[in-house]
C-alpha cells in the first residue's frame, strides 16, 4: 500500500539544567563553585533509507520526542548530552512546516538528512557565575526547552519512467507484463488508486517505472485525486503515454492528458514520451491504429501499437524506453526549490471577465489562458472538453452573469472565439 501523504508531531530533547555546587573537599577551605553544566537536548532529524518506499509507517507512529539532557554534576562535570532521534523516511520526501507550509527539506538520496529540531542548550552551572566579587554565587540555569512543531510529509516518487493515461487504458497491465511489479488488474475504471513501482531490467541495466494513477478531466484543479497523481510524474525523465484503443477517441485522450500534464506542470508537458495504442489484441484497436497512427504523425509523433494481454510489441517497447534514457542529458535532479509546482495563489484571481467597447467579452486568466492554448481546436473532443473547464472554473457562469448571448464574441488570450450554448 502506497502512503504519500502523513502527518508528524515531534519534540527534540530540553537542555539538562545546571547544577549548584560547591567543593566539599577535606582540607580546602572556603572551596569555590563546582556546579557543572547540563547536557544538550537530543535533535531530531530526518534522515533518507531507501529500504522505505512509503509513509505508511507515520501513519501508525505520529509522535516523535528526543530524550532530555542530563544534569550537570558537581566537580564542574557537565551532564550527558542526548543523541538525535533519528526518524528514517524514503528518498522522495518532501518535509513542510505544518502550520505555515515552509519548505524544510527535499530528501531525494540516500542518507539525506535535516534537522527538523534542535535540542535545548543545557543550563549553566553556577561555576560559570563566579566574579571577583560574587566567588560562592548560587545560582545555576535550567536547561533550554526543546523546540515542539507539526510537520507534514509528501512522497514524489523517484522513477525513471512514468506510465501515464487516462483510467482504465491498462497501465497496470503493462506494468505487470515490462516489469517485476504485482498491481491489482481488473477491467474498470480508477483499479490503480495509488501509483506502483517495478524494475525493469535490459542488458544487465536497470530502471524504474512508475503506474501512474489514471487523470481525469481537471486533475490539474486537484479534482479527483489529481494533486495526489501527478506530483509523482515530476521527477520521472521519461512517459510512457498509454492511449486506449478500445475507447471512442483516443486522441482526445491523447489531448486530455497532456493539457492536464502542462497545467499542472508547465515542465511536465515537455517532458519526452513514447507514445503507444494498447489493448489491439481487440477488433475496435486494430481498426482504430491507422487512423491515430496518421493524425499523430501529422504532429512528427510515432505511435507503437501494444497489447500487455498478449505482449505484442512489449520487448519493443522496453527497448525503447532504455534506448531514449540512455539519450537524455544526464540532467541534476531539480528539488522543489528549483521546481516549484504551478498553482495559483490565493491572492491572485482565478479569472477576470470584462467587457470591451465593441462590445466583446474579455475573459483573462493564467489558467484558462493556458487550457485555450492547449486545446486542439479541430477536434470536437475538444472543444467539448475545454467548455467543461470553463464550467468547471465558473467562467461560464460568470459570462452569463454579464449578459453574454449566442453568437457573442469571446477572447481567451490569443483565441476569439464565438459564444454558443
Amino acid at each position: 500500500m502506497l502512503v504519500d501523504e502523513a502527518k508528524i508531531h515531534i519534540r527534540s530533547g530540553d537542555g539538562g539544567d545546571g547544577l549548584v555546587a560547591f567543593r566539599r573537599e577535606a582540607f580546602v577551605p572556603r572551596g569555590g563553585p563546582a556546579g557543572g553544566d547540563g547536557g544538550r537536548g537530543g535533535d531530531v532529524i530526518l534522515r533518507v533509507n531507501d529500504s522505505h518506499n512509503t509513509l505508511f509507517y507515520f501513519k501508525r507512529h505520529i509522535h516523535f520526542r528526543a530524550e532530555h539532557g542530563k544534569r550537570g554534576g558537581s566537580s564542574n562535570m557537565t551532564g550527558a548530552s542526548a543523541p538525535p532521534l533519528i526518524v528514517e523516511v524514503p528518498p522522495g520526501t518532501i518535509v513542510r512546516d505544518a502550520a505555515t507550509g515552509e519548505l524544510l527539506a527535499d530528501l531525494v538520496q540516500m542518507n539525506d538528512s535535516v534537522v527538523v529540531a534542535r535540542g535545548g542548550r543545557g543550563g549553566r552551572g553556577n561555576a560559570r557565575f563566579a566574579t571577583a566579587s560574587n566567588r560562592a554565587p548560587r545560582i545555576a540555569e535550567k536547561g533550554a526547552p526543546g523546540e515542539e512543531r507539526q510537520l507534514t510529509l509528501e512522497l514524489k516518487l523517484i522513477a525513471d519512467v512514468g506510465i501515464v493515461g487516462v483510467p482504465n487504458a491498462g497501465k497496470s497491465t503493462l506494468l505487470s507484463v515490462v516489469s517485476n511489479a504485482t498491481p491489482k488488474i481488473a477491467d474498470y475504471p480508477f483499479t490503480t488508486l495509488q501509483p506502483n513501482l517495478g524494475v525493469v531490467i535490459y542488458n544487465h541495466h536497470d530502471l524504474v517505472f512508475a503506474d501512474i494513477p489514471g487523470l481525469i478531466e481537471g486533475a490539474h484543479m486537484g479534482i479527483g485525486l489529481g494533486h495526489a497523481f501527478l506530483r509523482h510524474v515530476q521527477r520521472t525523465r521519461l512517459l510512457i503515454h498509454v492511449l486506449n484503443g478500445a475507447a471512442e477517441d483516443p486522441l482526445a485522450d491523447y489531448n486530455q492528458i497532456n493539457a492536464e500534464l502542462a497545467l499542472y506542470d508547465e515542465k511536465l508537458g515537455q517532458k519526452p514520451q513514447i507514445v503507444i495504442l494498447n489493448k489491439m489484441d481487440l477488433p475496435e484497436a486494430q481498426s482504430r491504429f491507422p487512423q491515430v497512427q496518421a493524425a499523430l504523425l501529422e504532429r512528427g509523433i510515432a505511435l507503437l501499437p501494444v497489447s500487455g494481454a498478449t505482449r505484442q510489441n512489449v520487448d519493443r517497447l522496453i527497448q525503447m524506453s532504455f534506448q531514449r534514457m540512455s539519450e537524455l542529458p544526464a540532467a541534476p535532479l531539480e528539488l522543489v526549490e528549483a521546481a516549484p509546482l504551478y498553482q495559483i495563489e490565493d491572492t491572485e484571481p482565478v479569472f477576470t471577465v470584462e467587457r470591451g467597447a465593441d462590445g466583446a467579452y474579455i475573459v483573462r486568466g493564467k489558467r484558462i489562458e493556458r487550457a485555450a492554448a492547449m486545446t486542439y481546436w479541430d477536434y470536437e473532443e475538444a472543444v467539448v472538453r475545454f467548455q467543461k473547464i470553463l464550467e468547471t472554473l465558473g467562467i461560464t457562469a460568470a459570462l452569463e452573469r454579464e449578459g453574454v448571448q449566442p453568437g457573442d464574441t469571446v477572447f481567451i488570450g490569443e483565441y476569439e472565439l464565438e459564444w454558443s450554448d
